[in-house]
């Protein structure tokens, strides 16, 4: 199975996971937001589903997908360090520009 990073490297899976920020959707109305074709969005569903970023539940005759909060904590625990860093240097512009008011 490919890791998150992989997976996302793919900026058509990126815009899946974007329209699907706002709830669940049909592969039918992720194909209309994002514009690739049906076949080509339940394609990438398929990998987003086997890296567990996504999963899908039936409703009716049509199967819903939605985001998995726990299938981008390998992400978020990469991600950390990197975001302190940026938080650090934040902080230390915002001190840097309060000093010289």
């Amino acid at each position: 199975m490919a890791s998150p990073f992989e997976v996302l490297a793919e900026p058509a899976r990126r815009d899946i996971l974007d329209a699907l920020m706002a709830g669940a959707l049909p592969v039918g109305e992720l194909a209309h937001a994002t514009g690739l074709s049906q076949p080509n969005t339940s394609r990438h569903l398929r990998i987003l589903r086997e890296a567990d970023l996504v999963e899908s539940r039936s409703q009716g005759q049509r199967r819903l997908y939605r985001l998995r909060g726990d299938g981008f904590a390998e992400l978020a625990r990469w991600l950390a360090p990197y975001v302190q860093l940026w938080r650090t240097s934040l902080d230390a512009l915002e001190s840097q520009l309060e000093e010289e008011e």
